[in-house]
C-alpha cells in the first residue's frame, strides 16, 4: 500500500466515552476510517503509522442521524468506524507519531 493511501484510510481517532473505556480497559483504539477502506488496509495503515502490531480489526458502518433544520429535514453523513485490537504488550502513543 502506498504512503498516500495510508493517510487517506485513517481519518482520525474517534474520541468518545466508550472509546476511552475501551482504550483503558482492553487496549483497543477506535478510529474514523474511509468508507471504502478494508480491514487489511486499516491494519497496514495503523502498523505503518504507529509502529505497532495489530491483532484484530473490527469495523462497523455508522449511519448519519436525521436532523431538523430551519430549511427542513437534513441528514448527517454516514461514516465508518474501526476498533483496533493490539497485540499484548503493545500500546498506541498518539504524541510520538505526530513528529
Amino acid at each position: 500500500m502506498n504512503q498516500e493511501r495510508v493517510f487517506k484510510v485513517l481519518l482520525g481517532p474517534h474520541v468518545s466515552e466508550k472509546a476511552t473505556v475501551l482504550a483503558d480497559k482492553k487496549g483497543q483504539f477506535v478510529f474514523k476510517v474511509a468508507t471504502d477502506a478494508t480491514k487489511l488496509e486499516i491494519k497496514k495503515a495503523v502498523e505503518s503509522l504507529f509502529s505497532v502490531q495489530v491483532e484484530r480489526v473490527t469495523t462497523l458502518n455508522v449511519l448519519g442521524k436525521s436532523k431538523r433544520t430551519a430549511r427542513g429535514l437534513g441528514k448527517r453523513n454516514d461514516w465508518k468506524k474501526a476498533v483496533i485490537s493490539l497485540q499484548p504488550g503493545q500500546d498506541l502513543d498518539f504524541s510520538s507519531s505526530a513528529e
